[in-house]
């Protein structure tokens, strides 16, 4: 007989909040040494300046066409520099960066292997600070050794963090995250779809450059930095206004099939795009987040399936200006 796969999770639309997930599926790297401020900079989306003790900014690392390999973010944590990696892409991803890291003598780059992320939704649990108010994506608290992270809301609303825990935790620490409810990897990764969030895996990395993403409205691409690994052909983009695709939200009322990250969104039998991420819900309905053109918002939208599924377009929590053909920020 067959073996028996495991049905895949599900979300729940109806969480308590607040709730905590442990995110199994990343990894922190550590990069440390005398040169790890400039390796970095030369391989990532961002500065390397607006990485600090109290902010925490995104980033993507990109093949020299300017193709995003890696999403992350980069986290300061004394004088070392922390990044989370997909288990699914971390073995290549590193490799990869290791190549370049040859070139800065003494600094080194390493999985923290006593470290983990969790995903915070609704508000954090570990009581207020005046001097952090943590009202900004990105902004960061130091909590012991840990780090307390803003991220993206929800469209809805509905505040998140990232509680990066670097050691053992504090028994006042731990008692505090052990007070909100336990969630799942699932319900986490509905919460990024629905935070216009996006996540590569191997059927997409390499597939787009990261405005495609809407990297450039989560705070992943500093636009006046100096030079880095396909930062030619993202500078390009942004200051000619060539972007003719970007990441949208897209909801199917009910599915008959698992969806896949890769599969086409059409319109009149003509590709409109791809999936990037996919969330399965507990009332058999699904969210995406869809790299599409912009034409595509016009247009009745169906999942390139068998039969087709109709879905539909879901706000995001911040405006792509590019559809609009407005211009972009300078930063």
């Amino acid at each position: 007989m067959p073996e028996a796969t495991s049905p895949t999770p599900r979300a729940s639309r109806s969480l308590p909040l607040p709730a905590h997930a442990v995110l199994g599926n990343l990894l922190v790297v550590r990069v440390t040494g005398p040169s790890a401020r400039q390796f970095l900079n030369g391989q990532f989306s961002q500065s390397l300046d607006e990485v600090t003790d109290s902010h925490s900014p995104r980033a993507a690392a990109c093949n020299p066409k300017g193709r995003a390999y890696v999403l992350t973010r980069l986290v300061r944590h004394n004088e070392d520099f922390l990044l989370a990696l997909p288990r699914s892409l971390s073995e290549a991803t590193i490799a990869h960066l290791k190549k370049y890291l040859m070139l800065f003598r003494g600094t080194t780059m390493a999985i923290v292997d006593d470290a983990e992320v969790i995903g915070l939704i609704g508000q954090h649990p570990f009581g207020p600070d005046p001097e952090f108010p943590l009202d900004e994506p990105g902004a960061t608290r130091i909590l012991d050794n840990h780090r307390l992270i803003r991220t993206q809301d929800t469209a809805e609303g509905t505040p998140r963090f990232e509680f990066w825990r670097l050691g053992p935790l504090g028994s006042d620490l731990d008692s505090a995250l052990n007070s909100s409810h336990q969630a799942s990897e699932a319900d986490w990764h509905a919460t990024e779809i629905a935070a216009g969030v996006a996540s590569l895996t191997p059927q997409t990395q390499d597939a787009y450059i990261p405005q495609m993403l809407n990297w450039q409205h989560v705070d992943g691409i500093h636009f006046k930095k100096g030079c880095y690994t396909g930062q030619e052909v993202i500078a390009r983009m942004h200051f000619l206004g060539q972007l003719k695709k970007s990441l949208f939200r897209l909801r199917a009322a009910d599915l008959q099939s698992q969806p896949e990250p890769g599969q086409a969104i059409l319109a009149d039998d003509q590709p409109m795009g791809h999936l990037v991420n996919v969330s399965l819900m507990d009332d058999g309905s699904a969210e995406f987040l869809a790299v599409l053109r912009h034409d595509a918002a016009d247009k009745a939208l169906v999942l390139d399936s068998s039969p087709p599924v109709a879905v539909t377009l879901e706000n995001l929590p911040y405006t792509v200006v590019e559809r609009q053909k407005t211009p972009s920020r300078d930063t």
